[in-house]
């Protein structure tokens, strides 16, 4: 179940979604490798937490040697991760450099397969987060309520 609270836009620059209201999904929970391990050992497997958590640890291990050799890995099912660059723009090819102009690597993925955007949204079910962090919910809890614009 994805739970969500409800928050007002008051972003101004955005004037077609200003003091709307949207939902936005809660995380109750970070789960680390150790604890994704203890969830699949009780998953009908052979294998048990520790050697389930030594291969996750190698596979994130690996997908980091395999970005940093200019690679994308690709995991079913689940995303493809990749390497980007920030950089500024400079006049000409010549005036470019690598330690002016690039300000940043990051870790891009992106959903495939049974994790893909259109197949979460066929397989969510939402409602209503009943605590706020003024203690109180918003009255009008809805679990058919429209989905937030992207842009907001």
């Amino acid at each position: 179940m994805i739970r969500y609270k409800k928050y007002q836009n008051k972003n101004e620059k955005n004037t077609a979604a200003y003091n709307k209201w949207y939902a936005r999904a809660v995380c109750e929970e970070t789960v680390d490798i150790a604890a994704l391990a203890e969830h699949m050992s009780t998953h009908n497997t052979p294998y048990s937490t520790g050697a389930i958590h030594g291969m996750l640890k190698d596979m994130v291990n690996c997908i980091k040697e395999l970005l940093m050799d200019g690679k994308n890995v690709k995991i079913d099912d689940l995303g493809i991760f990749s390497v980007g660059i920030r950089s500024k723009g400079a006049a000409t090819p010549e005036e470019f450099s690598t330690q002016g102009n690039i300000t940043g690597v990051r870790l891009r993925a992106r959903a495939t397969g049974n994790l893909s955007s259109s197949s979460l949204k066929l397989a969510a079910k939402l409602r209503e987060y009943t605590e706020y962090s003024n203690g109180e919910a918003l009255p009008g809890g809805d679990e058919d309520a429209p989905e937030t614009p992207d842009d907001v």
